[in-house]
């Protein structure tokens, strides 16, 4: 558990990991020199699901205390959020993802059923302009049971789906009003479940989570779009697929998946914005696996493991989100039960260095994300209704707390739309 002394945190070894080689050591940031004058908003996906409506195994998911699709104005200088209205929904619409354009957004809805087979289901909406505000197109079939990640592939033409309890993937054609059709292709993972301990667990750790069948729990394209990637915690897996943007069909690319040590649990990864790099994070393995990533094939060659928690840590520990900051950096890593955020500095090779990590002030951050200036962090504290609010020392990378709670009923995943030409995360 994090902690008391927020002191501690915050300790850096700035002479190693400086010594390990930043790339970047002459970065700064160029002060703005004009302020946007469009509102800066936040949708903040809930769990918001009846008692009754969640399953047994689901065993990380609340009654569901948020209301829908939450909206907030977010203060450029402070970071602060200020309600700004609910788009209400009963279903769990826990994974959220826009459009380039920022026109349309689009939410996962892990508790809805759909049709015979208890799919789940996917929502687009349209975004008025200026004020951020949610019009609801269509619902349609997510093609799996729960829903736990989508994304807008980069043509803009669909949206990609990971369905957790179907384990299956699906590709949802964006029509030319931003609504979904039905789905162009649907793939079902099929292989031998790990083991219900992961290899590379931490020292006493109890972490066990999906190992029962498979679990698709992200989906997301490469840089180019040419390929897409999905996770599979319960398999041990990430699958690579070509990608063909004009029909929306997915084709195993050779070799079709790259295995990760047994029982460890692949959930989130995040491509370096060189594109030369993937760091996948394992939910019960607790650390971050380095792959170099060849665009012109799509294949995936392993190079370095490191654990997301600090040095000597011993006990429970379930990861969750994975992002490199938008300079190239650093990456971070969240980690439920320890309750804290860690920060790694990227070297001129790609591999990292643990830096330090900072407690969430809250229980159980299921994800986070950073403004489109990269000056805040915000990390959605499923078990403690709120979000937190921090500010990213831009020298070490550091996430300092603000002083900033913004309540919401078990939170989920959070997006940002900037109406003042700065473009959305």
């Amino acid at each position: 558990m994090p902690p008391t002394d927020p002191s501690r945190r915050r300790f850096l070894r700035v002479s190693s990991s400086l010594a390990g080689g930043l790339p970047w050591l002459a970065f700064s940031l160029k002060a703005q020199t004009t302020r946007p004058n469009g509102p800066l908003l936040a949708y903040v996906g809930t769990y918001s699901s009846p008692l009754h409506d969640v399953r047994p195994t689901q065993v990380d998911l609340p009654p569901g205390n948020g209301h829908g699709i939450h909206l907030f104005q977010v203060d450029r200088g402070t970071g602060a959020m200020t309600p700004s209205g609910i788009q209400e929904m009963g279903t769990s619409p826990s994974c959220l993802a826009l459009n380039a354009a920022g026109t349309h957004l689009y939410s996962g809805n892990e508790t809805d059923r759909m049709g015979e087979d208890g799919a789940g289901s996917v929502s687009a909406f349209s975004i008025a302009p200026g004020t951020g505000q949610l019009t609801l197109l269509n619902t349609v079939s997510s093609g799996g049971a729960g829903p736990a990640h989508l994304s807008v592939h980069p043509s803009g033409k669909f949206v990609l789906v990971a369905n957790y309890f179907g384990g299956s993937v699906a590709v949802l054609p964006i029509l030319p009003d931003g609504s979904l059709g039905k789905a162009t292709d649907l793939k079902k993972d099929v292989g031998t479940v790990g083991p219900t301990r992961a290899t590379n667990a931490p020292p006493g750790s109890f972490a066990i989570s999906g190992h029962d069948q498979a679990h698709a729990h992200m989906i997301e394209a490469d840089p180019s779009g040419r390929f897409v990637l999905h996770s599979d915690l319960g398999l041990d897996r990430i699958y690579v697929w070509k990608f063909d943007d004009q029909t929306g069909v997915l084709s195993p690319n050779d070799p079709p998946m790259v295995a990760l040590p047994p029982g460890d649990g692949p959930r989130h990864f995040a491509f370096h914005r060189r594109g030369r790099w993937l760091y996948s994070l394992q939910e019960e393995g607790s650390n971050i696996v380095l792959f170099d990533y060849e665009g012109a094939t799509g294949r995936l060659s392993p190079r370095q493991t490191i654990s997301s928690l600090p040095p000597g840590f011993a006990g429970s520990n379930f990861c969750s989100e994975i992002m490199v900051s938008s300079d190239g950096r650093f990456v971070y890593a969240g980690n439920r039960l320890h309750d804290s955020i860690a920060v790694f500095a990227v070297g001129d090779t790609g591999t990292l260095t643990f830096v330090g990590e900072e407690w969430t002030r809250g229980d159980y951050p299921r994800s986070f994300s950073f403004d489109p200036s990269g000056t805040f962090l915000y990390s959605c504290n499923q078990r403690a209704d709120n979000i937190s609010v921090f500010r990213v020392d831009q020298t070490s990378g550091m996430p300092v707390f603000t002083g900033h709670y913004t309540p919401a009923g078990n939170p989920s995943i959070i997006v940002f739309r900037d109406f003042g030409g700065q473009g959305q995360a």
